[in-house]
């Protein structure tokens, strides 16, 4: 590592949620809340920093992958796993809006990007973990496309927007690629990246900075690690639990990472922080997140 985080500088939790599987955060600035998924309780949260509050939980009925802000604050979009919907945060109907692979039951959406388009990128993956049957898919104007390479578990999409590149992760492969992206958003043939030593952990989640830096939570190795556009590993985040999967900006400046941690397979007697919700502010600002706009594009 070419630099440090701050001796002062040190993860803190931020809900002591305890998550089976906690992913997705994701900060809407306008509200000022903090969204995030426990896939395996099928439970999205809702939570204000600011508040002497505990977070909302909304139970979904199925395992949840990711969620993603729209033009309307009072609905979201979830990747569950039988397909997108479009979730009411006051009245919590569930909209069917999209069932990308009826073909393979076996399989789950897990993780998203939103492209600043308003077009979804997401990724599937095969539930038991076993099969090569995941894919990386793009939602727009066009229809459904696929791209990329199959995987037994995808991860990202993380788009940067500003320099028309989105990451995906083969996380069972340990390699992170980048694709360019057209004008039209479609994404160009994958381009190596990163592929993470053996003893790190996997890659996860992946969130683009607003210098054009790459984050890769380890699952299974206890950090978050930025890398440079060359690929090049420039500062670590220990993390007080093993299991990290996924980082997020917010906070009034963009300034503060937020970083879901899971707890599955983790002895909850010696980890005792495994599944919750951490903070930590980095000195480094990130991107407000992009809304989606599918499918209200489709209808426009």
């Amino acid at each position: 590592m070419t630099d440090t985080v701050p001796v002062t500088a040190r993860p803190r939790v931020a809900v002591p949620c305890g998550c089976v599987l906690g992913e997705a955060p994701m900060w809407d600035a306008r509200s000022g809340m903090l969204y995030w998924v426990d896939i395996k309780s099928f439970v999205l949260y809702r939570w204000r920093p600011d508040e002497d509050a505990p977070p909302r939980q909304y139970k979904v009925g199925e395992p949840v992958g990711f969620v993603k802000l729209t033009p309307d604050p009072d609905r979201v979009i979830l990747g569950l796993k039988t397909g997108l919907v479009r979730f009411g945060l006051t009245d919590e109907r569930i909209e069917r809006l999209l069932v990308p692979e009826p073909d393979h039951p076996g399989n789950r959406l897990n993780d998203g990007g939103v492209g600043p388009d308003g077009s979804l990128y997401f990724g599937t993956m095969d539930d038991a973990e076993t099969q090569r049957t995941g894919s990386f898919y793009r939602w727009s104007a066009r229809g459904l496309e696929r791209f990329g390479d199959h995987a037994v578990v995808t991860n990202g999409p993380s788009v940067d927007g500003l320099r028309h590149i989105i990451y995906t992760a083969d996380t069972g492969a340990r390699k992170i690629v980048r694709h360019d992206l057209g004008p039209d958003g479609v994404p160009g043939e994958a381009r190596p990246f990163v592929t993470l030593e053996e003893g790190s952990g996997y890659p996860d989640g992946l969130t683009v900075d607003a210098e054009g830096h790459l984050w890769v939570c380890h699952f299974g190795g206890a950090r978050v690690t930025r890398f440079d556009p060359d690929g090049r590993a420039v500062l670590e985040i220990p993390m007080p639990t093993s299991k990290v999967t996924k980082a997020a900006f917010g906070g009034p400046d963009f300034g503060t990472m937020y970083i879901t941690t899971a707890a599955i397979g983790q002895d909850r007697e010696t980890d005792l922080q495994a599944g919750h919700l951490f903070a930590i502010e980095t000195g480094i600002r990130g991107l407000e997140a992009e809304l989606c706009r599918m499918p209200d594009v489709l209808a426009a």
